[in-house]
């Protein structure tokens, strides 16, 4: 199973690059841990996935407006927020092979096989599932003396599996999940982006590049409130980058140093957050549905009473199965009124709104969907991946590899094809390219190479419709599309290709 899902996310990870969907950041100098870039079909994914959430929650939407927050603000912000004292995270490092791993994300497998005193070697979690396979990997790695523990461990069935890693509260050595190496004692990592602004660089110029968009719109609420005159409840969302210093990026563009989040703040009366949050909570569960998330790779978790943070009232996750393993792609919080009364104490202004029924003054509750737009698009592209079989121009089945994404994120919604290069064709073909464009639409034109090998190119770009000009356009204005999925041609009139694109779309 797990050479199966690494073999998928290689042929995902080489489409991208083939296709233009996402390059590695300064690709031609080594490229840089933890960034990428987004190619032309990438950054219209992209685009159209924020294009489609901003849709979706603001503009069709009477209780909520939107913001841009700057991504370096005054530094007193983290401070309230609690960034600089506690977004940390425990780090550990290999003395031997200098690899740098989060101790919190790091399982140990313990031998048990002599004596008292376990030794701890670190592995992620998906690695714990399997032990058994993640000691064959180690007996290359690991000096004889390890090598002979695994076989006692083994024989005697006291292999176990622990978590998380702690090199601190447990004795004993504790390896590297890469070398078999010996690991440091965790310390604290800070994972803020440090800067400077102004021309010194001292303590008194310091700032930070953000690491969430959330404190930008707190930070704002009452501007938002005194201007807008919104009344309770209403919601402020935002769609902007965010970096995170990351000590290990991994998965592709999942844990990435500079990514995008879509956030919401959304403030309500204590009395109703609860119920907001569970309006909340399935809301943007269905809305990942609506965009093809269909399978049962999705699922939305709960957290136990013991994963909410200290100031959360409830809080659940919209997970995705990758290749790589179940993790999060948004989380939904009610974040009681916290962050308000964090800023409010820090900066000493009144965040309290007055109820001009009640005459009551108070700090609202916030509801917190957040999400990411990498992680979301990746999902997409996960989802949508398929191999499977369709007929070639002379009608033989073939392989081919092809990108089911959903019409409304698709970054090209449709391509033209002349069936040859002669006979008035391109002209045709260019003509109801230029009316597609000119109504907005993303389109493709493509007259190189067999109509075989030109679907199959849209197919792997997930380009929803294929229009072909041939013969019988010329004797009697009609043409064929081709729909990706289910391989089925239309015939219809050339100049009705706008209005069927159009329809399916929505």
């Amino acid at each position: 199973m797990a050479e199966q899902t690494n073999d998928l996310m290689d042929k995902l990870v080489a489409l991208c690059k083939r296709r233009g969907f996402i390059f590695q950041s300064s690709e031609i100098y080594g490229g840089i841990n933890g960034f990428w870039d987004y190619g032309p079909l990438g950054v219209e994914l992209k685009r159209n996935v924020k294009n489609a959430w901003w849709e979706d929650i603001v503009r069709k939407r009477s209780d909520m407006v939107g913001l841009d927050c700057s991504i370096i603000m005054n530094p007193k912000v983290w401070e309230a927020s609690g960034h600089v004292a506690g977004f940390t995270d425990p780090l550990v490092d290999c003395t031997a092979c200098k690899g740098r791993f989060r101790a919190d994300q790091l399982f140990t497998v313990r031998f048990l096989g002599e004596g008292d005193q376990p030794i701890h070697v670190a592995t992620s979690d998906q690695d714990a599932e399997d032990a058994e396979a993640f000691c064959q990997v180690l007996r290359g790695k690991a000096n004889s003396k390890i090598r002979r523990r695994i076989d006692q461990a083994e024989k005697k069935g006291t292999l176990k599996i622990d978590g998380p890693f702690s090199p601190m509260d447990r004795p004993g050595e504790s390896l590297c999940p890469s070398c078999g190496g010996a690991l440091t004692e965790a310390r604290k990592f800070n994972m803020m982006f440090k800067t400077y602004v102004g021309a010194l660089e001292d303590s008194s110029s310091v700032a930070y590049l953000r690491p969430e968009t959330a404190q930008g719109i707190f930070a704002n609420y009452k501007n938002v409130l005194d201007t807008t005159r919104l009344k309770l409840p209403f919601g402020i969302a935002q769609i902007g980058k965010s970096f995170r210093n990351e000590i290990n990026p991994r998965n592709y563009t999942f844990r990435s140093r500079e990514f995008e989040q879509m956030e919401i703040e959304f403030f309500c009366r204590p009395a109703e957050a609860d119920q907001w949050y569970t309006y909340w909570r399935d809301s943007r569960f269905q809305w990942y549905v609506d965009l093809g998330l269909r399978s049962d790779r999705l699922r939305l978790r709960d957290h136990e009473a013991d994963e909410l943070a200290f100031y959360a009232r409830a809080c659940a996750d919209v997970e995705y199965a990758f290749p790589f393993g179940t993790t999060e792609l948004e989380g939904i919080a009610n974040r009681t009124n916290y962050d308000l009364t964090q800023h409010q104490q820090f900066s000493g202004r009144d965040m309290a709104y007055f109820d001009d029924e009640t005459k009551e003054r108070f700090i609202p509750h916030v509801i917190e969907p957040s999400g990411g737009v990498d992680r979301a698009t990746l999902a997409f592209l996960c989802e949508a991946y398929c191999e499977d079989e369709a007929p070639d121009e002379h009608g033989n089945p073939q392989s081919r590899t092809v990108m089911k994404l959903h019409p409304r994120i698709a970054p090209i919604k449709a391509a033209v094809f002349p069936l040859v290069k002669k006979e008035g064709m391109p002209e045709v073909a260019e003509r109801i390219h230029a009316e597609l464009k000119s109504a907005g639409l993303a389109v493709f034109y493509d007259e190189k190479g067999a109509v075989g090998r030109r679907y199959r190119r849209q197919d792997e770009a997930g380009t929803p419709f294929c229009v072909t000009v041939d013969g019988q356009t010329l004797q009697d204005q009609t043409v064929t599309i081709r729909d990706r999925d289910t391989l089925v041609q239309d015939r219809i009139a050339a100049d009705k290709v706008l209005a069927y694109v159009t329809e399916r779309l929505r």
